[in-house]
């Protein structure tokens, strides 16, 4: 039985993406713990595809009136004309005017009420349809609004979403399927309506694992791209977006934010007298050993050669330097002929130094770098 499931597991582990981590799988089974990155680029992707998608529906779904003019008698066909006027303007509010931050919340906001609004049209038509005999070509065009659920669950597809994203998504258009089904009870074909039901179960399938490719190709992408390759850490314009978030989310919550330049002591030696293989290990140690320091909420920045720049969010420049200090009593590692390897720090933190902007922050604390090292190396500066 162990040898069948690690057998599957391997299996379903292959249809991933190579370049996807076993510790990045779980990344795609919930949203939680997600990188900031990973989370604002997929947040900006969501909403961007739910754009498009509320243009196509905005653009098809009142030229659908000319169908239902040539079949329908006129007072359906109008209150149904009405019905797609009205999901129409709606799309192109969606389309128009809906703003974003690229943060989460904002994703599931605009695909809330991108799948609301044809689930009430759905709902509607349906209560609309029920009260009327038809057969023949009518009876054919009306059942064709019973199909509007596996568009919308087809369309999942569109999104890079984790399993329980999808799944939350999928179970909402089930019971809109289930209400429909409901509200038709006296006239229900039930042979009909639990094979359509299943049909729909198998395309939430479907959909959950194209989702969730597509999340793990752009998990994949992105950490290739926002990544430094030498030492894992986040690469330089990782670094600036990053700092620039948590400078808005520092605004808006009127909270400390704290950055530290922490500048490799003698790192030129070790290049000259060891070589770069040397000193590349040495920049790994150093990674390492702030990592292993550090709040989930910080993130670490190789800023350039043997600069790193750490940003520690809802921290004050006491809380900065306590950290920078333990730091220094955990050791950075050792350099190659065994004696540890030391940092000068430079430090600043927005409210305790009254900066105005995240740039202002950064020059600050690279400033205090450099007086650090005019200063006899292997110290924090703080002011």
């Amino acid at each position: 039985m162990s040898t069948f499931l690690d057998l599957l597991r391997r299996r379903l582990g292959s249809l991933l993406p190579a370049e996807i981590a076993p510790g990045e799988r779980l990344k795609l089974l919930t949203p939680f713990r997600h990188p900031l990155l990973i989370s604002r680029h997929r947040a900006g992707l969501i909403v961007d595809r739910v754009r498009l998608f509320a243009f196509l529906f905005a653009v098809l779904t009142p030229l659908w009136s000319m169908v239902d003019f040539i079949a329908f008698p006129s007072p359906l066909w109008g209150q149904l004309m009405g019905l797609r006027l009205m999901v129409c303007l709606a799309f192109l509010c969606l389309l128009l005017f809906y703003r974003d931050q690229e943060r989460m919340g904002d994703a599931y906001l605009a695909m809330f009420i991108l799948f609301a609004i044809p689930t009430l049209f759905y709902i509607a038509s349906h209560t609309l349809l029920m009260h009327y005999d038809l057969v023949d070509m009518p009876a054919a065009v009306a059942a064709g609004y019973a199909f509007l659920p596996f568009v919308l669950m087809a369309g999942l597809a569109l999104f890079p979403l984790t399993l329980l994203e999808n799944l939350l998504v999928a179970a909402v258009l089930l019971l809109a399927q289930g209400l429909a089904g409901y509200l038709n009870w006296s006239t229900l074909n039930w042979p009909s309506f639990v094979g359509a039901f299943w049909l729909l179960i198998l395309i939430a399938g479907v959909t959950s694992l194209a989702c969730m490719s597509q999340l793990a190709y752009m998990v994949a992408l992105l950490r290739r791209a926002i990544r430094d390759d030498l030492t894992g850490v986040f690469a330089r314009n990782s670094g600036e977006e990053i700092l620039q978030v948590q400078w808005n989310t520092s605004l808006r919550n009127n909270s400390a934010l704290s950055v530290a330049f922490i500048d490799l002591d003698h790192f030129k030696q070790i290049n000259d007298r060891h070589g770069h293989a040397s000193g590349d290990d040495a920049l790994r140690q150093t990674s390492q050993q702030i990592q292993s320091c550090m709040r989930s909420s910080d993130s670490l920045v190789r800023w350039g050669g043997e600069e790193f720049l750490l940003i520690m969010p809802d921290t004050d420049m006491t809380r900065a330097r306590q950290a920078m200090e333990r730091l220094q009593r955990n050791g950075l590692g050792l350099r190659p002929e065994g004696t540890p390897l030391t940092a000068s720090i430079g430090l600043a933190e927005r409210f305790f130094d009254q900066v105005e902007s995240p740039g202002a922050l950064l020059e600050l604390a690279d400033q205090r770098m450099y007086q650090a090292k005019e200063r006899g190396r292997n110290r924090i500066q703080a002011w």
